[in-house]
Parts: C-alpha cells; structure tokens; sequence
C-alpha cells in the first residue's frame, strides 16, 4: 500500500491518505472515462480555453487588415494604457507568463511598434508603446469595436456583463485573490 502525501496541494488542501496502486488507477481510469463520455463538457479548462479560441480566432480574422493579431492587440493596449510599463507589470496586466509576453514583445518590437529598454532597476526592462504603435492601435480600433460588438449583441448586454464578471472572478480565483 502506498500513501500520497502532498504538502500542498494545487487546490490548497492539505491532505494525507492511505491508497493502493491499483486503487488509484482504477479510480483514476473511471474518473477519465466518466469524462470523455461528458465529451469535457463539465471541464472549466477545457470550457474556457475552447470559448477563448473561437473568440482569439473572431477577432484575429476581424484584425486581418491592419496586420495585427488579437494578441498583439491587446499587449499593445495595455502598454498604452499603463504608460511605460516593465514587462513584469504588463505580464501582470495581460495575465500572460513571462516568457510569452517576451516572444509577442519581440514580434512587436521588430515591427517598430513597441520600444523594449532598461528601466530604471537595470534587472527589469520597460515597455513603451512608439508613435507607430499608437497609429497601430487607431487602425486596429474600428475593426475592434466591429468584433467587440458582434460578441455583446450575440450575447446580449446582460449575459456579457454577467459574463465579464464571471471571466473576472475566475482570474481572481486563479490568482489566489
């Protein structure tokens, strides 16, 4: 018989329990199965990332004719909105690891639309949105505002708003907040 003992669990329980192998893999394997059968549906990850890739794919399509993705898009909204802003405060901002955030950075950095430099702790570097940058983002705008209302009208204002709340809540749940 094995015990599992975690320290600390990814959902912050503390627990300690006595479990054979083959206990563990049978739960385990009817766990998996009772799964697939619901096809996912009853799974959050699985949920939101499938709904974020539809709506990615909705407004990289309505993006297409300034040449910019959803992505950049937002990086790039954000690095305005925060002014200059040290990659660790816009990867903050945009919920994005850190070494995501610097691949897209240096996407953007090359098309001349964003200025990555040393801040002032030398350890960090800032993020700065260039003039080019901002005519970036008055191009993109309209076709935001095209795809942003596609998605409310779809939906309707009150289940968009119960829906921002509820994306809001669950980043706050994530995030231990």
């Amino acid at each position: 018989m094995y015990i599992l003992s975690f320290e600390r669990h990814p959902l912050g329980e503390e627990r300690e329990a006595p479990i054979g192998a083959k206990m563990v893999r049978d739960t385990v394997e009817q766990q998996m199965s009772k799964l697939a059968q619901e096809e996912g549906r009853a799974c959050a990850c699985g949920n939101i990332r499938q709904a974020a890739r539809a709506v990615t794919q909705l407004f990289d399509e309505a993006f297409r004719p300034v040449g910019l993705r959803a992505t950049q898009f937002g990086i790039l909204a954000a690095t305005m909105a925060l002014g200059p802003a040290t990659v660790t405060k816009l990867a903050e901002r945009t919920v994005t690891d850190r070494t995501t955030l610097t691949r897209n950075l240096k996407l953007l950095q090359k098309r001349g639309l964003i200025r990555v430099q040393t801040g002032n702790d030398r350890r960090e570097k800032e993020v700065t949105l260039t003039d080019r940058g901002r005519e970036a983002l008055a191009q993109a705008y309209p076709f935001w505002q095209k795809a942003q209302a596609h998605v409310v009208k779809g939906l309707g204002e009150e289940r968009w708003k119960s829906l921002r709340e509820g994306l809001s809540a669950m980043v706050s749940l994530t995030r231990g907040g």
